[in-house]
């Protein structure tokens, strides 16, 4: 079995790719993740770097977490690395483009909106359905008001409904709609990034993006809080996590 993530360097070394690689559902359990804050971890000390491309192998970003892994045996430990990640990549200090395709749900579009620039293919689709299993998504609960304002996020977060591709760009969610999201994103590298200064362009990640880091890191460990020490102390998420694995309706005792 090959690694779930595939690292190199493109565009004369001045670009990271870092690919998910376990499709076709490309699910973010502690093994990817553990690989992803390694890739991530790398960035600070690579000062040739202009930009990291995330993006993935097969027809789907990401289907999500790994639902197993948020039992309570071992939720708290997931979280807490994954929540880690997210904030590896919202600190990124250079700025980091992602492509993305295909189903790009839960976890998955909380690594993908933890980035700078998003680009879409045309029939993607897009959201974070964790609370129809009977939990909630700490990172989206996070990000995505600060990504698109308090009521879209508020639609997506207690709906738990997909969007698509249209209603992602419409929202500000998405940079762009492209039939190849990973030309869409290395065009853009090449159009805007690729004649600057490295150092000066990751001083200017940092002067843009210092409040949203701050702002997300506070509110994640608020959020994190609230899940481990609230939520899963109730009895449906648990129901509804275990009804998802055994493939049939939750029953809700809303308690």
């Amino acid at each position: 079995m090959t690694g779930p993530v595939s690292v190199a360097l493109e565009r004369d070394e001045r670009v990271l790719c870092i690919r998910l690689a376990r499709p076709k559902a490309n699910i973010v359990d502690r093994e990817m993740t553990a690989a992803l804050e390694q890739a991530f971890g790398n960035v600070a000390g690579m000062s040739q770097l202009k930009a990291v491309l995330l993006g993935s192998e097969g027809a789907h970003f990401s289907f999500g977490a790994s639902v197993e892994e948020h039992l309570p045996e071992q939720c708290a430990d997931m979280l807490k690395g994954f929540h880690r990640l997210i904030m590896n990549i919202v600190a990124c200090p250079v700025p980091v483009l992602v492509a993305v395709n295909g189903q790009c749900l839960g976890g998955g579009l909380e690594l993908a909106m933890a980035g700078h620039l998003m680009f879409a293919s045309p029939g993607v689709k897009m959201g974070q359905p964790e609370i129809r299993l009977g939990v909630f998504a700490p990172a989206a609960s996070s990000l995505l008001p600060l990504r698109i304002g308090q009521m879209q996020a508020e639609d997506m977060l207690l709906s738990g409904r997909s969007i698509t591709a249209e209603a992602a760009l419409s929202s500000g969610l998405i940079a762009a709609i492209a039939d190849n999201p990973e030309a869409a994103a290395f065009e853009y590298y090449e159009t805007h990034l690729a004649k600057l200064s490295a150092s000066s362009l990751r001083l200017a990640v940092e002067a843009a993006r210092s409040r949203f880091t701050a702002q997300a890191r506070q509110r994640l460990a608020e959020v994190e809080a609230l899940y481990l020490e609230k939520l899963m102390t109730h009895a449906d998420p648990v129901e509804g996590l275990n009804a998802f694995m055994e493939k049939r309706p939750p029953t809700w005792t809303d308690k």
